[in-house]
């Protein structure tokens, strides 16, 4: 399944990404985290025996030698072949870079004649991203192993294909682009390319875009101390203690990033540092949403599982708005159009519409989009009163709501299962991308449909590639995706998948 996706800005990403080169100090950082990782395993496994009192009997051995041993086998003495060889220098294979290689390339090494130039340079040729290219950002998980996928969509050419992926430690639940320099680049002038990923664990990664084939993300939020002991589960003001389920980056203060999770807070962390700034703890259940006020830029507005949706400036979180619902939250978007309204869309199939300047007032519009919980819900940021709702009845729509008066204007199964993740484009004003419970993502091109050009397209400034009618001026498909690498899924398996829910004490998947 494909449980999140965000869209990556033209022209943000490096025309040729970099490749991953281990240096001696990426070496030394990537060997603190592994140790406290490793470390962090075996707290785990001696707290679950504990918890268990698991009796573990221990077999007597002895170092005795047989007194009838054959003298023939004797030298080899096999009766202590398995006993493990007490190394006091430690394992040396990984423990000198310098000592992985003989030479420092292939052009130093006699043995290999053969120029490896043309290939690198038609490597580097596949891997060129042109500023006019839609890059997207997906969070994939197939066969319990998770992982992210850069997709590249040439508009154009009707042309999709998978850039390159990055493996993850967990089930990811929520993604969140950004362009702040920051781990090994944070010296470099200019924007970057980052994601940040919010997952079961209660950890949140960043990751360089422009790095292929990265070993480990360059700055790794929540990270918990090195001392050793047993784990501190409780609610802290430094680090999350369980599931990260939504990230919002601050596009005005782009050091700051905020966090909610299954504990029930939400966390403000300095990205350059590393370091929780500050700990909101308002709501009394999971926190599914956060998001970030486009235009008054210290304005959080955040959704939980306790069925409230509250607003308040993250420099005085006493004074907080609130607005109650009939069910859990699923998502929330601003509209940035008309900053001081927001969006919610809640397990009940519902989406309602309220105004953030007023606590606990009545909801502008209540919109029935589904027949079940609507878990996909986003704004478009080009056209006004536009707004899209995917569900778990497989159906993506897209609403006219100008007026206060919402009308469905488009209605589509995109074949990509159960609904967890739809976007609009950031660039492209009729493009948007769906992903679901199939695994694949769906880009959905609505700029040749009738109604939508009637409805929309006085509303938007139309560019060259479309004509005086807002239709294209090249023949597109309406819906593009990666061709299926499977046999296709049966309605007994179809009806088996499950959803992202996080559970209180196990935080496994329960069905959406």
């Amino acid at each position: 399944m494909i449980s999140a996706l965000a869209w990556i800005k033209k022209g943000a990403a490096k025309q040729f990404p970099d490749k991953y080169t281990l240096s001696e100090e990426e070496y030394k950082r990537i060997s603190n985290l592994t140790e406290q990782q490793v470390n962090s395993a075996k707290e785990d496994l001696n707290n679950a025996i504990a918890n268990e009192n698991a009796d573990i009997e221990i077999e007597p051995t002895t170092t005795e030698t047989p007194a009838n041993n054959d003298d023939e086998l004797a030298e080899y003495n096999l009766d202590d072949y398995d006993k493990e060889v007490d190394n006091k220098r430690g394992p040396q294979i990984f423990s000198n870079l310098a000592g992985l290689t003989y030479y420092s390339s292939n052009k130093e090494d006699p043995y290999i004649t053969l120029d490896d130039a043309e290939d690198e340079k038609e490597e580097m040729e596949e891997l060129e991203v042109l500023p006019t290219d839609n890059l997207l950002i997906t969070a994939k998980t197939e066969d319990d192993i998770s992982h992210l996928e850069i997709y590249t969509y040439i508009e154009e050419e009707d042309n999709l294909y998978i850039h390159h992926d990055i493996m993850l430690p967990a089930f990811p639940l929520c993604v969140e682009w950004l362009d702040f320099k920051l781990g090994r680049k944070a010296a470099e002038s200019g924007t970057g390319n980052y994601v940040a990923i919010g997952t079961f664990d209660p950890t949140i990664e960043i990751w360089d875009l422009d790095t292929i084939d990265a070993m480990y993300p360059d700055v790794i939020l929540g990270e918990p101390p090195k001392k050793r002991g047993k784990k501190n589960k409780k609610i802290n003001n430094e680090r999350h203690t369980a599931a990260v389920m939504g990230l919002s980056w601050n596009k005005a203060h782009r050091n700051l990033l905020a966090s909610s999770s299954a504990d029930t807070t939400v966390k403000l962390w300095d990205i350059q540092t590393a370091k929780c700034m500050h700990s909101y703890n308002h709501h009394t259940d999971k926190v599914q949403a956060v998001q970030w006020n486009p235009s008054l830029t210290t304005a959080l507005l955040t959704g939980s599982y306790d069925k409230r949706v509250c607003a308040f400036d993250s420099r005085s979180p006493e004074a907080i708005s609130e607005w109650k619902l009939t069910a859990d939250v699923e998502c929330l978007k601003w509209n940035p159009h008309k900053t001081e309204l927001f969006y919610v869309s809640t397990e009940d199939g519902l989406v309602k519409c309220f105004d953030a300047r007023q606590s606990g007032s009545k909801e502008l519009f209540t919109l029935q989009a589904h027949d079940g919980p609507v878990s996909a819900l986003d704004v478009n940021p080009l056209i006004p009163d536009c707004i899209m709702t995917g569900s778990v009845d497989k159906q993506v729509r897209i609403w006219n709501i100008a007026n206060n008066q919402p009308t469905c204007v488009l209605s589509r199964n995109l074949d990509v299962g159960k609904v967890f993740a739809a976007s609009f484009s950031l660039d492209s004003p009729f493009l948007a991308a769906v992903s679901g419970s199939k695994g694949k993502v769906a880009i959905w091109n609505t700029v040749d449909n009738a109604t939508i050009r009637n409805t929309f397209g006085d509303r938007v400034t139309l560019d060259s590639s479309m004509n005086t009618n807002g239709t294209s001026t090249t023949e597109k498909s309406e819906v593009v995706t990666l061709p299926d690498d499977k046999e296709p899924e049966s309605d007994s398996e179809e009806e088996g998948e499950k959803g992202m829910e996080v559970d209180d004490d196990d935080e496994e998947e329960d069905e959406a």
